[in-house]
């Protein structure tokens, strides 16, 4: 059904008044059809691209918001759907979102006292980060109801570490009807509606990005000290720190595994850049291990991909940095390499599609050890679908490199398979069609248009 035929229907919301972005996921929501990449195998890639704002940083960061009244500006914010769909969100709190041209994101936050601090089921249900807008509406309105997530389809992620934390803060929690309801008794603080929530030792079981982001938030806030040990130390975590410290927060460690938070009273709005997308660079540097070539990501930080390039290089791309930017070419065929992800500063999950698809054409046998997320090798299956002799065990792959893929039709299961199956069309025999694009719309800006701009040969339908 095409888009026209679409809007005669009167059985639908109504369509949003946004750009093509949000017109994209309006359709694949009520069709069930996301769109596709058509790729085509191509040459050497030559050229300079942006990774953008980290999309992994900019949600946290909009979550930030709520903690203070008043307007708060981001920079460097990526049109990617996730911030879309964060931006409903805020808006669904009470907040007034506002995008500008050039990466300009203005929040307007308004009073405790009109905040509504209910997150909608259909806005969480799209994305699992907006569970970390648990902590800072617990922190400012001493209650939150918020429905239990969605997101990516790539195994289950509990949340349990984010409620084991936050009730450690004085939050009690009940799970209702797939809602998750929290509350904070004790002495009213400069809140709506509740308690203020108490400086604790929070020890992470695991080192879960969203959950040191959702504790960091309600910590700032809270009455005393809070030390969170284990901690994750990604670049997006530090990120959020620093937006937060701009805003009148205490915050010591961040980077490391040990955080100390002294709780304030009241935050004031700020300007902050989103820094920039590692997985976002990660893809262009492993389509120029793919294809060849020479690319430069002008904005990339090479030093949030230590353990990415270590990698690479053992594969045979070399990655620098250059004035111009971090810079990847190859040096003849591919070569095997074991790869198992960790924690930050480990190889991240979010980079294992990519160097799946490059272990499928390289020389020799690797073994890839997923030990974050259990389900996130279903992608597996679409590469094999392209003629990828990889076999799976549990929370293993074994993966021989072939001389070269065959174009087949496969279909995008969450952001980077997506993005991950179009760079193999780029190696691939015939033509690739990549279905259920609109996955991957949630984290890059124009994927199709990026990849073009060196030379590759992808449409976006």
């Amino acid at each position: 059904m095409d888009t026209a035929a679409l809007a005669e229907r009167t059985d639908l919301p109504e369509r949003p008044d946004r750009p093509d972005l949000a017109e994209r996921a309006w359709v694949a929501d009520r069709t069930g059809r996301g769109g596709s990449f058509v790729v085509r195998p191509c040459g050497p890639l030559q050229g300079i691209v942006r990774a953008g704002g980290a999309k992994n940083s900019v949600l946290k960061l909009m979550a930030a918001t709520l903690l203070a009244e008043g307007r708060h500006v981001l920079t460097n914010v990526p049109e990617i759907l996730d911030v879309e769909i964060m931006a409903d969100m805020l808006r669904a709190l009470g907040a007034s979102v506002t995008r500008e041209p050039g990466g300009r994101l203005l929040v307007d936050s308004p009073p405790a006292t009109q905040l509504v601090p209910e997150a909608p089921y259909e806005l969480v249900d799209r994305m699992r980060a907006s569970i970390v807008v648990l902590g800072p509406l617990l922190a400012r309105c001493g209650r939150a109801k918020v429905s239990m997530p969605g997101g990516d389809d790539f195994g289950g992620r509990p949340i349990d570490f984010h409620l084991g934390g936050l009730g450690n803060m004085g939050a009690r929690f009940e799970t209702l009807h797939g809602n998750v309801e929290g509350n904070v008794d004790g002495d009213v603080g400069p809140v709506a509606g509740g308690g203020r929530l108490v400086g604790s030792q929070v020890v992470l079981e695991y080192p879960s990005h969203t959950a040191t982001d959702n504790i960091l938030m309600a910590a700032v806030l809270a009455k005393g000290t809070t030390v969170i040990e284990n901690a994750a130390r990604e670049p997006e975590v530090c990120d959020l720190a620093a937006y937060l410290t701009s805003m009148g927060a205490r915050i010591r460690g961040a980077g490391t595994s040990h955080l100390e938070i002294e709780g304030v009273t009241e935050l004031t709005p700020s300007t902050h850049a989103v820094v920039p997308d590692r997985v976002v660079a990660a893809t262009y540097l492993v389509a120029a291990g793919l294809c060849g070539g020479e690319v430069v990501v002008e904005d990339a930080r090479i030093d949030h991909m230590t353990m990415l390039v270590r990698k690479l290089g053992a594969m045979g791309v070399v990655v620098e940095q250059r004035p111009t930017g971090v810079a990847a070419t190859r040096e003849g065929r591919l070569r095997s390499v074991d790869v198992a992800t960790l924690p930050y500063p480990g190889v991240a999950t979010d980079y294992k599609p990519f160097l799946v698809t490059m272990l499928t054409v390289a020389d020799g046998v690797s073994i890839v050890t997923e030990n974050l997320f259990a389900g996130r090798f279903r992608y597996i299956d679409e590469l094999r679908r392209m003629g990828a002799d990889v076999r799976t065990e549990g929370h293993h792959a074994v993966v021989r490199g072939v001389p070269r893929l065959s174009g087949a039709r496969v279909r995008a299961t969450d952001i980077r398979a997506g993005a991950a199956l179009v760079l193999a069309g780029l190696v691939a025999e015939d033509e690739t069609v990549v279905t259920d694009a609109h996955h991957v719309d949630r984290g890059y800006e124009d994927l199709a248009g990026a990849l073009a701009t060196l030379g590759a040969r992808v449409e976006r339908r």
